[in-house]
């Protein structure tokens, strides 16, 4: 399975050989479809907690639920909860431009370091970018250029965690998990609608 996924029936269907399972019916993480300008992503979620925000390209999307449900020790099922209906809306308002911040309880899952770079990534504001090294520097590690852009790489949390915002130092778009085209599809999203 490679092509993205079209829509919420699709990926229904498809979750399955995404997670390597039948879905569980009384799980307790719920993965649930979010149409958005740039195609679907999945939100998988509990009652309290967003614990993965992921572009439906299937390659990525399945390795994150996995993980995910590795680290919650939960079986996911389909379907939705509150916390994927927040998402939902706080994303529509980013889209529609009205609003360039998330307010999310999201399950960070990463290492002690990882999670240091996704807490700064949520400093840089809508409308800017900085670059792999200026991040590595912010978190006073300016040598870890390449752990960070691992970093980014491994966030779960797209759009939510801004890691779109992050460019190489000549300011070329490298490396998104979405998609380059994503990534500068969100930057000039960002520049029109956020930029102060």
């Amino acid at each position: 399975m490679s092509a993205a996924l079209e829509d919420a029936q699709d990926f229904r269907q498809a979750l399955p050989a995404l997670l390597g399972q039948a879905p569980a019916p009384d799980a307790r993480l719920l993965a649930g479809w979010i149409d958005t300008p740039l195609g679907g992503m999945v939100a998988l979620a509990d009652d309290t907690h967003l614990h993965l925000l992921e572009f439906a390209d299937p390659a990525r999307l399945g390795a994150g639920l996995r993980r995910a449900a590795r680290h919650a020790r939960a079986a996911i099922g389909c379907g939705r909860t509150a916390v994927t209906d927040r998402a939902q809306a706080q994303l529509s308002a980013y889209f529609s431009g009205r609003c360039a911040g998330f307010e999310l309880p999201l399950a960070l899952s990463g290492t002690p370091f990882q999670n240091r770079v996704w807490q700064d990534l949520q400093q840089i504001p809508a409308g800017r970018t900085i670059s792999y090294a200026e991040l590595a520097r912010r978190i006073g590690r300016p040598t870890a250029i390449r752990a960070v852009a691992r970093a980014n790489g491994a966030n779960p949390f797209a759009v939510v965690i801004p890691c779109h915002r992050v460019i190489g130092s000549d300011g070329a778009l490298t490396g998104y998990g979405g998609g380059l085209w994503r990534k500068q599809a969100l930057i000039a999203h960002e520049s029109t609608h956020f930029a102060a």
